[in-house]
């Protein structure tokens, strides 16, 4: 059976729109050219790649089957799970949980215990995992071995999924796309090999060991990591679908109307500029906490409540992070405003709105597309930061910034246990270094000044 949340709707949502807007885009002349200059841009198609890869994990994620596990097989009483596609796909190295940390490829725990030796004796010692390595006899001298087979099989396996995809591709488009194909589809495809390379990698490694270590109570980092791609793409995608609508409206408005209606609206994100975000973001999650601790009838599982809190997060986030666009949106209308067609339009008796959404707004579209994907990665950042401070997402939700909340502590341990606060590092470099690079090349493309 299928159950959904409210960031899985607007999840769904957000994919949805995206698809209509490229296929809407691939109609119109001039959105297809500056799109056409990003498809050719060898940086934009491996950036794009690799967000859609995030986006397709994500995706995975938000589509949910309640699972009913049997707890009784003589009452046959069942207790409710909610499973993901992705974690149904990921059901190798989701249910390999340990006791405690281990480090990365490890066999033996990473702390000591008591217990009986060969000998009968008792003494602290490092115990073996009980899934990393369980199926070596001789883990110290077969490890090594072992990893670079199933590393091997991994790229040979990756290898031919992508000859597969290639082979696929040429039949649909009647042509060899690796030879007679455009640059842009070359290099997609280059990407999608590296891609397909780890991620044969990891369907070799990961039933046989930890490849990111694991944390305090067991669970394999890498599976965190990867089940903190949803959040981060929730938060940076849904923030700024709930910021576009104001910011878009009001710094039209401000520009085009001025007079009474620009001090009002310079009034108010003047003032909502002054408070510090962090504070204004504290107080909203605080308040909507003891909302939620008072009504606790309107939350029934500790999952609703955390998809509450992360939905609740990205609405305030939106509410908040729209005074810059919207200043920016103000003073290129006050200048639009004064151009020639807009003029003559107004002479020839056009109404306002329609002024608007035919000469306006089309001409700050490029402002909206490049402030939108530098916003992105930047609400990616702030996740972390937020749950670092503990006003972030809910605790019980994986995300990255919870995983570097958690490694707080665990750098100040002895030994060390850096593997979490790595893993978290990787996956958000990765995805915010893409959004950048994107961003930088959508810049180039919509950016009218550029282009001339």
């Amino acid at each position: 059976m299928m159950t959904v949340l409210w960031t899985d709707i607007a999840v769904f949502f957000l994919v949805f729109f995206g698809l209509v807007v490229a296929w809407r885009s691939s109609k119109k002349e001039h959105l297809r050219r500056p799109w056409e200059k990003v498809f050719n841009s060898k940086t934009g198609v491996a950036s794009l790649t690799i967000l859609l890869i995030f986006i397709l994990i994500g995706t995975l994620d938000s589509a949910r089957i309640q699972h009913y596990k049997t707890l009784d097989t003589q009452e046959l009483s069942t207790q409710a799970k909610t499973l993901s596609l992705l974690d149904i796909i990921l059901t190798p190295i989701r249910t390999r949980v340990e006791k405690t940390y281990s480090e990365p490829f490890a066999h033996m725990a990473y702390a000591k215990e008591m217990g009986v030796d060969e000998a009968g004796q008792q003494k602290w010692r490092y115990p073996r995992l009980s899934f990393a390595g369980a199926h070596l006899s001789e883990p110290n001298s077969e490890k090594s071995g072992d990893i670079l087979l199933k590393v091997l099989l991994g790229f040979s396996f990756g290898m031919l999924a992508w000859l597969a995809l290639v082979l696929i591709l040429s039949l649909l488009a009647g042509k060899f796309i690796l030879s007679k194909g455009s640059s842009g589809i070359r290099v997609c495809l280059l990407t999608l090999l590296g891609v397909f390379f780890i991620v044969g990698c990891i369907a070799m490694l990961g039933p046989y060991y930890h490849i990111l270590g694991t944390d305090k109570v067991g669970e394999d980092v890498l599976y965190q990591a990867i089940k903190s791609i949803r959040t981060g793409l929730v938060i940076g995608s849904l923030t700024t679908i709930v910021m576009l609508p104001i910011a878009i409206g009001l710094g039209l408005m401000a520009g085009f109307f001025r007079g009474w209606v620009d001090d009002v609206i310079q009034y108010v994100y003047t003032t909502l500029s002054s408070i510090p975000a962090v504070l204004l973001i504290a107080a909203a999650i605080l308040m909507a906490q003891v909302y939620m601790a008072n009504n606790p009838e309107l939350f029934t599982t500790v999952e609703d409540r955390a998809d509450m809190r992360l939905f609740l997060l990205c609405m305030i986030l939106g509410i908040t992070s729209w005074t810059g666009l919207c200043r920016l949106l103000r003073a290129e209308t006050l200048k639009i405003r004064e151009m020639d067609y807009v003029v003559a339009a107004q002479a020839l008796g056009v109404k306002k709105a329609q002024l608007l959404k035919r000469h306006v707004l089309p001409n700050v579209m490029h402002l909206v597309m490049i402030t939108v994907v530098l916003d992105f990665s930047g609400l990616v950042l702030a996740e972390a930061v937020l749950s670092y401070i503990n006003i972030g997402v809910d605790p019980s939700t994986y995300s990255w910034g919870n995983m570097i909340n958690t490694s707080r502590l665990e750098m100040a341990r002895e030994p060390i246990v850096w593997w979490s606060l790595t893993a978290a590092f990787i996956f958000m470099f990765t995805l915010v270094l893409a959004a950048n690079l994107f961003a930088d090349v959508v810049r180039d493309a919509f950016d009218p000044h550029s282009n001339s």
